[in-house]
């Protein structure tokens, strides 16, 4: 799970090493990268749904994240449909919990998933090329069946 301690403020630009949230292994960027946003949220919690803006939204361009080449365009795809491509910038939303802190952390925690999955290149695939056993069982069933089509046939 990404760090994301209470005292990483948006907007603390301090260059201390501590002060970083780690989205992956080799990841990691300062708070002020990630812009959260709170809106009121949908569903049950009864009045505090009305009082609260409990609902995280989380944005950050692409280009914000330290990622290698050929991650950033695996990130592009996996979360196209995160994407504002306008800005570049994803956009992250979370309300399953009543509290901005846990909703702020579940969008930071599906971030990082997204991050560690971009990270993983893709097995690449081995050309393969059909047994001759199961060549000459196909052809050998297309022939029984054509022998059966052929014995259907009126003569003429």
């Amino acid at each position: 799970m990404p760090e994301l301690t209470p005292h990483d403020a948006p907007g603390d630009d301090a260059p201390d090493a501590g002060n970083l949230v780690r989205l992956a292994p080799g990841v990691s960027v300062r708070p002020g990268v990630l812009r959260f946003t709170f809106v009121s949220s949908s569903g049950p919690g009864g009045q505090n749904v009305n009082k609260r803006a409990t609902r995280a939204v989380l944005r950050v361009r692409l280009d914000d994240l330290p990622l290698p080449p050929g991650a950033r365009g695996r990130l592009r795809r996996l979360a196209s449909r995160h994407l504002a491509e306008e800005k570049g910038e994803l956009v992250i939303a979370a309300d399953e919990y009543r509290s901005q802190g846990r909703n702020r952390a579940a969008c930071v925690e599906r971030l990082s998933e997204l991050v560690e999955r971009s990270l993983r290149a893709p097995k690449p695939r081995r050309a393969t090329k059909p047994t001759k056993g199961s060549v000459e069982r196909r052809i050998a069933a297309k022939k029984r069946r054509g022998e059966v089509k052929r014995r259907r046939r009126a003569d003429d």
